[in-house]
């Protein structure tokens, strides 16, 4: 009986193995780590991948997230929803690339273009500006832009590997609302 677990335990090792030399070997030409990864415009019926929701429709910066062996991104109406999904203990997929729209050049209302890459942005949180969620993290490529936009409309700077799960729980507001 030893014996065949170990022979079975093995074989699990080889397919584990071979799927996962498979993954990467998809991965190299699509935006896998030996690719270039390229950011994508949103269309009219680009939406997003937790609610559905037409990103064109809605305030706020946007955000597309891109993986390994996969041609196109998953996309978010909010920071906040990005922040949620990297930031789980759960997401195993492997990231390549992670676009925010710089929100110092792009139009709050109705953003287009302007992709940065969400490693190197720098956010504000806390800010009264709202987007499509309610209230958001406003995505910058430069720090000056972030510290005069929350001079302006209130909320704390900080980098990407400064925001915590914690900051990004996707509750809709419904716990810190007191009317209900």
């Amino acid at each position: 009986m030893c014996q065949h677990h170990g022979c079975l335990s093995r074989r699990r090792f080889l397919i584990a193995a071979g799927a996962a030399g498979l993954l990467a070997a998809c991965g190299s030409g699509d935006g896998g780590a030996g690719g270039t990864v390229v950011p994508l415009e949103i269309e009219r019926g680009t939406s997003c991948a937790l609610d559905g929701m037409l990103l064109a429709d809605y305030p706020g910066p946007k955000v597309q997230m891109h993986y390994s062996g996969l041609a196109q991104p998953d996309w978010f109406c909010d920071t906040i929803e990005m922040f949620n999904v990297y930031l789980n203990p759960e997401q195993a997929r492997l990231v390549t690339a992670i676009y925010v729209q710089d929100m110092a050049r792009a139009d709050w209302n109705h953003p287009e273009g302007n992709w940065i890459d969400a490693r190197s942005a720098w956010y504000v949180f806390g800010s009264k500006r709202l987007g499509a969620m309610g209230p958001t993290a406003a995505s910058f490529a430069a720090e000056a832009d972030a510290r005069a936009f929350a001079a302006e409309h209130g909320g704390q700077v900080l980098r990407f590997d400064e925001v915590k799960s914690d900051m990004v729980i996707l509750d809709g507001g419904a716990l810190h609302d007191q009317s209900m």
